[in-house]
């Protein structure tokens, strides 16, 4: 009996751990999505435009980090009126 509780516990171990994991693949995934949509809507000088959706798609979680610190500081911003 002490050995089926032992599996019950793991089990319950390895379903929690299997929800986490989830959790953080669906939170990465939505950051992705988040700094594609990002780049796309807003305007960059140059060609810079073209570098971020580049570095986001060919090395994502790079791409996300380094555009969060440092792509939204090169946007154009618009003048309002």
């Amino acid at each position: 009996m002490h050995e089926f509780d032992m599996i019950g516990v793991a089990g319950i171990m390895g379903l929690s751990f299997l929800l986490m994991m989830s959790l953080i693949m669906l939170a990465v995934f939505a950051f992705w999505i988040w700094a594609l949509v990002d780049i796309l809507k807003n305007e960059f000088t140059g060609s810079n435009k073209l570098i971020w959706l580049l570095a986001v798609i060919m090395v994502p979680m790079l791409g996300m980090i380094l555009y969060w610190f440092i792509g939204r500081e090169q946007k154009i911003r618009g003048i309002d009126v």
